[in-house]
């Protein structure tokens, strides 16, 4: 070979490597398209394949191991880009040139393309063949490559164990050689693994750490970050909040769509549309991915659409009879495709169907129904069996140990948490189940059974160990910009500058998600507190009635509990009394601290006086009798805890004591400190009328107080004097935040003191008095879990909160504050203090909340 030839022959591998190094690297950051054409280019130059260059024999021949290289690289990039088949061709072409030593580098892209197809059986045997091969030439990168690939693999057929495995020897390859992207891998298949496992927190760190790598290294791989990050979160029960990350996901996609992880996004938005209770929009979904997995030839992918379709339409049917053989076969398709989970899903929903059918006994003879969950079975194909096999039993005894059993699933997970917002929302996923048991203690006609059914799934959020917040720099950074804009909002309200107005909202937004995230992160604090007995209740009471309120289906029911006895009496439609709740409240705020003409004020009085007559006749008046003169403690249901109690004729003037479960109350009355004279707290926050005078009036009644006011009442300081305080008073303008309940907050000197901050009190303050509208509300999730700033209290262990649900007029604020107090100070209970102020005037919708 001449000088001149041997230096074309360096140039053309210069070229041709270059090129295949861009386009693998195109591909891998999640662009195939880009990377394919690429590819494409440096095959041109080695003039393949021969019937399109019929004078390029002497390149080719000159060339075979370089070309393999390439093709192997491409048939991954055509692929990706949804073409299975033209990707298998290319690398059966690549296997005809490929020498001994790129063998295992070919299982290994042809192990990720069957993969990628769904074709699982036949992906595993060709990584396992290649991972030794790799060991043993010495090749760390294609080493890490394929190790992923298995871990992938491994974790698509719920082997967790092995995945991690794979993991931990990638993350030491990785680390020693300076591969960042193969260490943002590891990170982002670690956070799927613990998604598998229900370690939410740490998925969702291990992805926070992907992320900020691939943000770098790899954007290409963000959409499919976002998408497994959604999964996380629907996992945990947000399932709103799961829509936005794939919002996000579908709006990075865009650029560049390779249909089988767009597909993937499709399904889980299938999957997060169900959850939310949309099977309509579910099925349509389900119905797109199904069909783009199937344009790629990813059967296995198809087949799970095809499952989701199936939930969606037993949803959404009215002859569910109709889909038991849709389910079967389906069930058969997915078992032959080595998803076992997933089959006996389908088998599930055939017996679901046939229960919903009317045809119990072709139910109980699905084998799907009796069989054992493994560690790797899927949390909601336990909590169906779970349900259905409650269904299929007769009697109530043995039905309700199965609903109890896939409850404490929930249980479990929910003490891994340290997070409120999320303890709270995993009670979303067991709705079926606690509807369900509580529809079978209903037809018991027990009280007994009613109410300790009722304990088991209501507030169980409640129960968990209070978890103190970490002290994150960038978290406290974010508070501190949030403080600020809400002053700059603020600022740019008064000038009547929209534009300044947006541009904060969107930035206080989004640093309100990233604290929000830094909560889901974190860990729990360990065991939860034990379910209370209906004698350990009974042994509290004293001269009190506790009154449980439970819904099943829009009928209301009241659970009266007294020392010696329990009675279940029903009440009606559970509609037309939350109805007259709102539109008490609404008269409420419309009368408090304004003048009205005095028509309008006659109406709006007659209105609030119709609905306190509904209330009454509705849920007091059949409850008159059992409760004689005792007093009494309420556990409301849904929108029940936005009422004024003591507005109520039977309640007026009549200690009332609200709490989410008999259990909490329960705990909270066991476990109040005692009173400390002279250890309160009184605040003032700004722009409040009166904030000053009601301070200065209560400081008359407890003149060792501390008081903090004008430019002193600052966040920090006001957190500072909280922590471990006795009795502890705000008077402030109060915002409850109905969709982003950690940021309920008062406004206070230097900005909101929110509810989120609350978590980074070392000891709570046994009593506390909010003077402030709207922050006794809550946001009420299922199972009766609340969120907002007085839950924020209660959840942090303080005994006692006075909130009100409504306005309270300015003018007697003071008076009514400084009863209250008077009364607490003299060693009157809270309960009993807030029912003397009734004399001063019946229409305070102040509410005493936790151990009364």
């Amino acid at each position: 070979m001449t000088t001149t030839t041997t230096a074309a022959t360096e140039r053309l591998d210069c070229r041709v490597r270059l090129l295949r190094e861009e386009g693998s690297r195109l591909t891998n950051s999640g662009k195939p398209a880009a990377g394919a054409r690429k590819l494409r280019a440096a095959l041109r130059i080695l003039c393949w394949p021969a019937e399109s260059f019929p004078g390029g024999e002497e390149v080719r021949r000159a060339h075979p191991v370089l070309t393999s290289h390439v093709l192997i690289s491409l048939g991954l990039a055509e692929a990706e880009q949804g073409d299975t088949a033209r990707g298998l061709a290319t690398l059966e072409a690549a296997g005809l040139l490929v020498n001994d030593h790129d063998r295992p580098i070919l299982l290994q892209q042809r192990g990720l393309v069957l993969h990628r197809a769904g074709r699982l059986d036949e992906a595993l045997p060709l990584f396992d063949e290649a991972v030794p091969l790799l060991e043993r030439a010495g090749e760390p990168f294609a080493l890490t490559s394929a190790l992923l690939n298995r871990v992938y693999l491994n974790l698509s057929l719920g082997k967790t164990r092995r995945a991690r495995e794979d993991l931990n020897a990638c993350r030491i390859i990785a680390a020693r050689e300076g591969f960042v992207l193969t260490e943002a891998k590891v990170e982002h298949d670690a956070g799927y693994c613990a998604v598998l496992e229900g370690d939410i927190p740490a998925a969702l760190r291990a992805f926070d750490n992907a992320g900020a790598l691939y943000a770098e290294h790899g954007a290409g791989y963000l959409p499919v970050l976002r998408m497994d990050k959604a999964r996380a979160l629907l996992a945990a029960g947000l399932g709103r909040e799961a829509g936005r990350e794939l919002d996000a996901a579908f709006a990075l996609f865009t650029s560049d769509r390779f249909s089988v992880d767009y597909a993937w996004a499709e399904l889980t938005r299938a999957q997060t549309a169900l959850a939310c209770g949309d099977p309509a929009t579910a099925r349509n979904w389900a119905a797109r991915a199904g069909r783009r997995f199937r344009r790629h030839g990813d059967h296995a992918w198809s087949a799970v659409a095809d499952l989701t379709v199936v939930r969606a339409r037993l949803a959404l049917t009215s002859s569910p009879a109709a889909l038991v053989p849709v389910a079967h076969r389906l069930a058969d398709r997915l078992r032959a495709l080595g998803l076992g989970h997933d089959a006996d899903l389908a088998d599930l929903l055939a017996a679901r169907a046939l229960f919903a059918a009317g045809r119990p006994d072709q139910a109980r003879e699905i084998p799907a129904l009796s069989r054992r969950a493994g560690p790797a079975t899927p949390l909601d194909v336990r909590l169906l069996r779970r349900l259905l096999r409650a269904k299929a039993h007769t009697s109530s005894g043995p039905a309700l140990r199965e609903l109890r059993a896939g409850l404490d699933l929930l249980h479990a997970q929910r003490r891994r948490w340290a997070s409120v917002e999320l303890r709270a929302a995993v009670a979303g996923l067991g709705a079926e189940l606690a509807g369900e048991g509580l529809g079978i203690a209903l037809a018991t006609a027990s009280p007994r059974q009613v109410f300790a059914w009722t304990e088991r799934c209501r507030a169980q959020a409640f129960l968990a160990q209070p978890v103190r917040a970490p002290a994150d720099q960038e978290v406290r950074e974010a508070l501190a910009e949030i403080r600020q804009l809400s002053e700059n909002e603020r600022a740019a309200e008064l000038r009547g500058r929209a534009d300044a107005l947006a541009q904060a909202r969107v930035r206080r937004r989004r640093l309100e998600h990233l604290i929000r995230q830094r909560t889901w992160q974190q860990d729990g604090g360990g065991p939860s507190r034990r379910i209370v007995s209906l004698p350990a209740v009974q042994a509290r009471l004293a001269n009190r009635v506790l009154i449980s309120l439970v819904d099943r289906e829009g009928d209301l029911s009241a659970l009266v509990v007294g020392e010696r006895s329990v009675t279940l009496v029903p009440l009606g439609p559970t509609g037309v009394v939350t109805e007259a709740v709102h539109r008490l409240l609404s008269d409420l705020d419309a009368l408090c601290g304004r003048v009205l003409p005095a028509r309008l004020e006659a109406a709006l009085t007659k209105s609030l006086n119709v609905e306190l007559t509904t209330l009454s006749r509705a849920v007091a008046g059949p409850l008159r009798r059992l409760l004689g003169d005792r007093d009494a403690v309420i556990v409301p249901t849904g929108d029940l805890g936005l009422l004024p109690w003591g507005l109520l004729p039977e309640f007026r003037g009549r200690p009332v004591t609200v709490a989410p479960s008999a259990s909490v109350w329960t705990f909270a009355q066991q476990t109040a400190r005692p009173a400390i004279r002279g250890g309160a707290l009184l605040v003032a926050g700004p722009r409040l009328p009166n904030a000053e005078a009601e301070v200065v009036g209560i400081h008359t009644v407890r003149p060792d107080a501390r008081c903090l006011t004008g430019s002193a009442a600052t966040v920090a300081a006001v957190l500072r004097a909280l922590d471990g305080v006795d009795v502890a008073h705000l008077v402030a303008h109060g915002h409850h935040q109905p969709d982003n309940v950690l940021f309920s907050c008062l406004d206070l000197a230097d900005g909101p003191l929110m509810a989120y901050d609350l978590t980074a009190l070392a000891v709570a303050p046994r009593h506390v008095v909010l003077s402030a509208c709207d922050v006794g509300r809550a946001t009420v999730r299922a199972g009766d879990e609340l969120l907002g700033f007085s839950a924020a209290l209660l959840y942090a262990g303080t005994s006692t909160v006075v909130a009100s649900l409504a306005r309270v007029p300015d003018d007697l604020a003071v008076e009514v504050m400084k009863s209250y107090h008077r009364a607490v100070a003299a060693g009157v209970d809270p309960a009993r203090a807030l029912a003397g102020t009734s004399a001063i005037d019946t229409r305070i919708p102040l509410v005493c909340f936790g151990a009364g």
